[in-house]
């Protein structure tokens, strides 16, 4: 097994607008769906939280080893991550593929979705807390992906 690592930050982002979205499909209690921002793709999850497992098939946690945010938009749905629907609301019909390969920098999207969602009445700092309480809640999951 490998210890996922943590995310970066924006990935916390698009967990809520996946949420908030409709795109993530349970299938069952450790396995579901969600569908990309941008239609095209469909990525698998699977959580067992009993043997602190997560798998996806999205790039970040194929390749880059940390918790992609298919798993946490999962772990969301099933409340077991906080989930502010204030912030996510505005973030539901962000295309994020879009916005990461058109500025190539995790730090500028959060500060253009922070300019975004301060249009709805959410402050910057709602926004850094959100994102650092699921952080951490993430930390004590200690999710780990089986070894190939």
């Amino acid at each position: 097994m490998l210890k996922l690592a943590t995310p970066p930050r924006i990935k916390v982002l698009e967990a809520l607008g996946a949420v908030a979205g409709g795109r993530v499909r349970i299938i069952s209690d450790k396995e579901a769906e969600v569908y990309a921002s941008e239609g095209s793709r469909t990525y698998k999850v699977y959580v067992d939280l009993e043997n602190h497992v997560a798998n996806c098939d999205d790039n970040g946690t194929v390749y880059r080893n940390y918790v992609g945010y298919p798993i946490i938009a999962f772990l969301m749905t099933k409340n077991l991550l906080p989930y502010d629907d204030s912030l996510a609301k505005p973030l539901a019909g962000v295309k994020w593929r879009s916005l990461n390969e058109r500025y190539k920098s995790y730090r500028k999207v959060e500060a253009i979705i922070k300019e975004m969602v301060l249009k709805h009445g959410v402050q910057s700092e709602r926004v850094d807390q959100v994102i650092e309480d699921v952080l951490h809640r993430l930390e004590v999951l200690g999710l780990q992906k089986p070894s190939i």
